[in-house]
């Protein structure tokens, strides 16, 4: 009896007949039997796969027909109970083929019927099932995992075709653009995908632009200008990284939008930097473009220029301005004129942009030389060197390089007399006006000496000007007085007889001397030098008057020597001598008494004194005559000025004539004197005139000496004089018949009493002359003037 399960496939295994030997031992007796046990199969055993699951990896690209082997299941039975067939669960691409062996063994096997595509199905999952041939029928079965290997079969795809950003331009760097999306259905290497720009983009869009491979990012890495480019169409590829590698492109269109980032620019399209200073008004200075690379309103440009310059825009058309001159132009007034045009656009904010035109005017010969005083006023003192420069004028051009190159010159004086003619005697430099003289002056013989200068410049056509030059010779004390009277002889003596009974303090004779200088240079004092007895005789300080100051005596002599000098007020100074011989004579008459006496006796012809009476009356009856003219003159002509037909309106209103008319250094006359004017004829170039002037505070005795003058009209026909230029009271000439004391020290204000003196005996005694040669004088006195006449 069976006392365990059999299992046959654990006995015999394989093997078709399956026998199981034992051997039965019996004892009694003992006997041996070998029992033979057949093991018959039943199907009690399942073909059984390897593994539950086995996995396939097919590359998609595989053949068909391609067989791909799985391994058999085993079935430990035998006969019919073990395996007999395979069987595939329903696919599209795979079938099963069962391959058998000598031996009875059977392999399944896939055969590849369609393509595979792993980017459709990547895996395909099959069952395939062992089934053997008992009854009932056992089976098992076994998954079958297939993965599609992948093959670089695919290209990228973008999501869109293109793509389209807008960006403001001036973007900041690293502003991001757009990001890109590509997708690979390959997988591994073949779907990794690098973003890149296509070389089809310039290398100037390579430099604004920049995409990250990875990521598809673009960012902006340069300038974005929209006035450079409105639009930028990027070309981007991305590829796989696929062997071999396969790509794909879009593109990416950005737009940029303007901002006002540009300010207007000025363009010259024709400029003259120089301008003449005569140019109308409305000349074209300058042809302006002005433009905007913005766009729209902040594009649009207007111009303009300040008010305040002599200039102004003309708007010719769009973009193009014209600078023109608004006004006349001065160069003196302004040389140089620095235009500012100023360009403005219409953005939010405005930007402007400023040009500078330097305009420099030309110079025209408009503006005439002006000296800078309309006259001159020169003090030369007389005998000046040859050649000194006695005034400097000095004038000036506001014009610039030739138009403003002076030259000045003397004009000469009209008329046919070369004496008038102040080229004679003065020259002038032609670029410096330095006015020198040719010969020395002699204020003896000229003492004013007046002359036009003009000036020229070096324009074409050349301007002039002209100014009065007023000279006033100074005077030097370079005369020594000179005695007129009495007349010396050879040996400078002159004889006088007096009677031994004249009384004291009797006048013997008066030494009259002239001075050809003026004012102080003339002024003279009169000094007993030497004398046979110096308390007999006494000489005026002034007047010169020689008196006997004692009666005489019989133990006096009968011959007297004097010396008298006459000296000048001149620094240094200079004087004359002159030597009278008093002689004492019993029967002879007294000098100037005794000679009237005999002219009486003689038949009453008129004496010195009567002559000098008669002139100082008719000299007086002509001055009242010519006063009570110039009176009537005035009061006709009303309140006419006073420089017309030498009237004054009243004493207070009496001036020195004016310096650059009159031709002399005046006295100042005082409240009460009256003057006159005398025209003498004078021999000196250029020919001089002579006034003489009366004062009634005068002694009655005197006369003034007349002095030269440049003026042939009256005294008080001139203009009031420059009063820059006034003597001193201490310099103010005098003479001796009007001081305070004969003997003072201090000079009387009127300059003229002692010349009136000296004149008036000169004259006396030039009009005794033909009375004494026709002998109706007496002796003595006859005898006397021959001897002077000697």
């Amino acid at each position: 009896m069976v006392s365990e399960r059999i299992d046959r496939e654990q006995l015999c295994g394989q093997n078709p007949r399956c026998f199981l030997h034992l051997k039965l031992a019996i004892e009694n007796p003992v006997e041996f039997y070998r029992i033979e046990v057949e093991i018959l199969d039943i199907n009690d055993n399942p073909p059984q796969f390897p593994s539950d699951e086995v996995s396939l990896r097919i590359y998609e690209l595989a053949s068909l027909g391609a067989r791909f082997p799985i391994q058999p299941a085993q079935d430990p039975d035998v006969g019919t109970n073990t395996l007999q067939t395979y069987h595939l669960s329903a696919n599209d691409n795979f079938n099963l083929n069962v391959k058998a062996r000598t031996d009875g063994g059977k392999f399944p096997e896939l055969v590849l019927e369609r393509a595979l595509d792993r980017e459709f199905r990547a895996f395909h999952y099959l069952v395939l099932t062992a089934e053997d041939g008992g009854s009932p029928p056992q089976s098992s079965k076994i998954r079958i995992t297939i993965q599609v290997l992948d093959a670089n079969d695919n290209h990228p795809v973008f999501d869109r075709p293109s793509y389209g950003a807008r960006l403001v331009e001036n973007s900041p760097l690293g502003t991001l653009v757009v990001k890109l999306n590509a997708t690979d259905v390959d997988e591994g290497p073949n779907g990794d995908i690098r973003y890149s720009l296509s070389s089809h983009n310039s290398a100037a869009l390579r430099q604004i632009f920049a995409i990250d491979e990875q990521t598809g990012e673009i960012r902006v890495q340069g300038n974005l200008d929209f006035e450079e480019a409105t639009v930028y169409e990027i070309e981007v590829e991305a590829k796989d990284m696929g062997s071999p590698t396969m790509e794909e492109h879009c593109s990416v269109v950005v737009e940029i939008t303007d901002v006002n980032d540009n300010a207007p620019e000025v363009i010259l399209t024709s400029f003259s930097s120089t301008l003449s200073e005569d140019a109308l008004p409305g000349t074209v200075v300058a042809v302006i473009h002005v433009r905007d690379r913005d766009s729209g309103e902040q594009g649009k440009v207007l111009c303009h220029v300040s008010p305040d310059l002599p200039f102004q825009l003309r708007k010719d058309y769009e973009h193009q301005y014209s600078l023109l001159t608004s006004t006349r132009l001065d160069r003196e007034h302004i040389a140089y004129y620095n235009v500012t045009v100023s360009a403005s656009d219409l953005g939010n904010p405005p930007l402007s942009r400023h040009t500078i035109l330097p305009i420099t005017l030309i110079d025209v010969n408009d503006n005439a030389p002006q000296f800078e005083q309309a006259s001159y006023e020169v003090l030369v003192a007389e005998n000046n060197p040859v050649g000194s420069v006695l005034v400097t004028v000095s004038a000036a051009d506001p014009d610039s390089e030739q138009n403003s190159r002076l030259s000045y010159s003397i004009l000469r004086a009209g008329g046919t007399d070369p004496g008038l003619d102040p080229t004679r005697y003065l020259s002038i430099h032609p670029t410096n006006g330095q006015v020198t003289a040719k010969f020395p002056f002699d204020y003896e013989q000229t003492t004013y000496l007046q002359f036009h200068v003009e000036v020229s410049d070096g324009g074409s056509p050349a301007l002039r000007n002209r100014t009065l030059v007023h000279v006033f010779v100074v005077d030097q004390n370079d005369n020594a007085p000179q005695v007129h009277f009495p007349r010396a002889g050879e040996d400078s003596a002159t004889q006088l007889r007096i009677s031994p009974s004249i009384v004291p303090p009797a006048l013997i004779t008066k030494v009259v001397a002239i001075d050809a200088d003026s004012g102080r240079n003339a002024w003279l004092s009169y000094h007993l030098v030497e004398a046979t007895d110096l308390g007999l005789f006494s000489v005026a300080l002034r007047s010169g008057e020689v008196r006997i100051m004692r009666a005489l005596q019989e133990t006096d002599a009968s011959e007297h020597e004097l010396l008298v000098v006459v000296r000048d007020a001149g620094e240094p100074p200079l004087s004359t001598a002159v030597t009278l011989v008093v002689l004492v004579e019993e029967k002879g008459p007294e000098a100037l008494q005794g000679s009237e006496a005999q002219a009486a006796d003689g038949g009453g012809l008129p004496s010195i004194t009567l002559y000098l009476i008669v002139s100082l009356v008719l000299i007086s009856t002509v001055s009242l005559v010519a006063l009570a003219a110039l009176g009537i003159r005035c009061l006709r002509r009303g309140s006419a000025p006073a420089s017309q037909g030498g009237c004054v309106e009243s004493v207070n209103t009496l001036q020195p004539p004016p310096s650059h008319i009159f031709g002399h250094f005046h006295y100042e006359p005082k409240k009460g004197d009256t003057v006159m004017g005398v025209p003498v004829t004078a021999t000196a170039p250029p020919a001089p005139r002579y006034r003489s002037c009366f004062s009634p505070v005068s002694d009655i005795s005197e006369f003034m000496f007349v002095k030269p003058s440049a003026d042939p009209t009256l005294c008080s026909e001139q203009a009031q004089p420059n009063t820059d230029w006034r003597f001193s009271q201490s310099q103010r000439p005098g003479t001796s018949g009007s001081q305070n004391g004969e003997e003072a020290g201090a000079w009387p204000n009127n300059q003229f009493d002692t010349e009136m003196l000296q004149a008036m005996i000169l004259a006396s005694a030039n009009a005794a002359e033909p009375f004494l040669s026709r002998g109706k004088a007496s002796p003595m006195l006859r005898e006397g003037w021959d001897r002077k006449r000697k």
